[in-house]
């Protein structure tokens, strides 16, 4: 019951990082993101709050099962998942809301380097965990792709 209770505690956090990042993109999308230079692989905007909200549940039972270990293996596993997840919303920030691609593109890169961090680090102790991450660094790698093209064309 008590891992449970971490999963969905862990979920719901991340799901609010998310819909709370969403709130600093929207006047971005609508005004601003239109008009960048993007490749012709650029999914349309209905696709990234989909994809997105897999990456959150997968990242939440990910952190929710690192949660219920031993003091000794969690607090890296903690420290790891927070500084990933607060590049993730940082980049919304700078990316969308201050609407600067270098500072988006600088986070990006260093979220990439947390997410496998994180996964290296869990991955010791459990596979699961760690597996849960795979989507994340997928749809991370095809992030950097566009923030880098966009940093690039624009």
């Amino acid at each position: 019951m008590k891992k449970i209770v971490l999963i969905g505690t862990s979920v719901a956090v991340c799901l609010a990082v998310g819909v709370s990042a969403a709130y600093f993109q929207s006047g971005a999308i609508e005004e601003w993101y239109p008009t960048l230079v993007k490749p012709d692989i650029t999914p349309p905007n209905w696709v990234f709050p989909i994809a997105w909200t897999i990456i959150y549940v997968c990242m939440g039972i990910s952190i929710g099962l690192m949660l219920s270990r031993p003091y000794f293996v969690r607090l890296p596993a903690i420290l790891l998942f927070s500084w990933q997840l607060l590049l993730n919303f940082l980049w919304s920030i700078l990316f969308f809301a201050m609407r600067d691609v270098v500072l988006g593109f600088i986070d990006i890169v260093l979220l990439d380097i947390a997410v496998v961090l994180y996964m290296m680090n869990v991955y010791r102790v459990s596979k699961g965990a760690a597996w849960l991450f795979a989507p994340y660094v997928l749809w991370l790698a095809f992030a950097s792709y566009l923030s880098t093209y966009i940093l690039v064309m624009n």
